[in-house]
Formats: structure tokens, C-alpha cells, sequence
């Protein structure tokens, strides 16, 4: 007869297994390094995930690297902020696990001091200083400068393809807050082609309110939902 003590462990495993639905073995993990893109050396930021669309599970991490499971088979999004590099976001999909069932996503944090250094495809960043009028496309001249980084950076790196990824907050009619996302993205599109860049280098894509960063109803929440976000697509 088994001790007392491995009893009461398998009673604990049975419960976990009824009640997240899978077993161990079928868990999916996600894990990858954070690492300086120009110098290869490990940084120590802070990595939040959480699940898609809605955000029924996340976490926060902090260190050189991360790991956590992917219940569900749902797709989550991460994000990585250090000091000095600009912000980094990705998407991990479980159909991309490989046979050891981890999905690996390394992160190369590029230096947020200039337009200068590599950006890797696939690499997210968050227009932080773009505004615009409130429930409006139009561009606030106070967030050319950070536009104009965007440009020499493609004029700097002529190959680049970029997306426009534009997202509301997920108060108000659905069809509404697409419509505006889809509006802001060509209003950014089309500063950027204004300045010769050419408009096949410059996609766009509109989420609308599906892909909110914070589920806490603040206002604080809200102004962090809504963003524009540029995506690497080539290089």
C-alpha cells in the first residue's frame, strides 16, 4: 500500500488535471532569452504575458529569460520593457511548438537611443508619443518627431517593410473602434509616405478593440489600449 503522503499527492494531481483539463504532458511552454540585438549580451527586463483575446491568464517575469505554460491552446501575447531599448511585443502561437511541445521566442531588444542597430523581423514597437484627437484620426503635430524616427529608419534601412498594427480600447460600439483603428493606421501611413517612403514598404492592419493590453476598467487601462504598434515584417 502506498504512504500517506503519495496518496495525498495523487489526489492533488488528479484534482489539477480536472481542473485546468490537461495533463502535464500536454501543456505547451513558452520560453525564450532577452538579449542586447547589437551586442548579443543577456539584459534583464521585465516580461508580461497574457493570454488572447481576452486575457484570462497572465503574469508578470523578471530576468534574462522567461518560461511560463500556455494553457488551452490559446495564443498569448508577451511583452518585454528594459531601460534604454524600445519595448518589444510578440505573438506566440501553440501550433508553432516544436516536438519538445515549447514554443521559443528569443527577444533582441534594440537600443532606444536612435535609429541606428538592427531590428529583426517579427519585432514589435509601441508608438508611445502618438496622439490624436480624441475619438479622431487626425495626428496631433506634436507626434511628428516620433514619426520621423520611424522614417529615418526605414530610409536608413532600405530593405524594411513595416506594418501598422492600430488598436482602440474595447469601450463603445465593436464596428466603431475597427473602424477608427483602420482610420489612425492610414493616417500614420500616409505621414510616413509623405515623406518618400514608398507606400508597398508601409502595411497596415486594424485590430479594433480585440487585443487590449489591460482589462482593468481605469482610465489609466483605457489610454494604454489605445495605440498604434509598428511590426517588422522584413529586413
Amino acid at each position: 500500500m502506498a504512504p500517506l503522503h503519495v496518496k495525498l499527492f495523487l489526489v492533488l494531481y488528479s484534482v489539477a488535471i480536472i481542473t485546468f483539463g490537461q495533463t502535464a504532458d500536454s501543456v505547451i511552454q513558452a520560453e525564450g532569452q532577452i538579449y542586447n540585438a547589437e551586442t548579443k549580451e543577456p539584459i534583464n527586463a521585465r516580461i508580461s504575458y497574457q493570454s488572447l483575446p481576452y486575457g484570462n491568464r497572465l503574469g508578470t517575469l523578471n530576468g534574462t529569460s522567461f518560461s511560463f505554460p500556455m494553457f488551452d491552446n490559446e495564443k498569448y501575447a508577451i511583452t518585454v520593457e528594459a531601460t534604454g531599448f524600445a519595448v518589444a511585443r510578440y505573438m506566440l502561437d501553440p501550433a508553432q511548438a516544436n516536438g519538445n511541445r515549447k514554443v521559443v521566442q528569443d527577444v533582441p531588444l534594440t537600443p532606444s537611443n536612435g535609429t541606428t542597430g538592427k531590428h529583426t523581423v517579427g519585432q514589435v514597437m509601441r508608438l508611445n508619443n502618438l496622439i490624436f484627437q480624441v475619438s479622431r484620426s487626425k495626428i496631433d503635430p506634436e507626434s511628428y518627431p516620433e514619426l520621423d524616427v520611424v522614417v529615418n529608419m526605414m530610409k536608413e534601412n532600405t530593405s524594411m517593410i513595416i506594418q501598422l498594427e492600430g488598436h482602440t480600447d474595447y469601450q463603445g460600439n465593436a464596428n466603431d473602434n475597427m473602424r477608427l483603428s483602420q482610420l489612425r493606421v492610414a493616417a500614420v501611413k500616409n505621414y510616413i509616405v509623405s515623406k518618400k517612403i514608398a507606400k508597398n514598404r508601409v502595411k497596415t492592419k486594424a485590430f479594433g478593440g480585440t487585443q487590449p493590453l489591460s482589462r482593468e476598467d481605469t482610465p489609466e487601462a483605457h489610454r494604454i489600449n489605445r495605440r498604434v504598434e509598428l511590426r517588422i515584417l522584413e529586413n
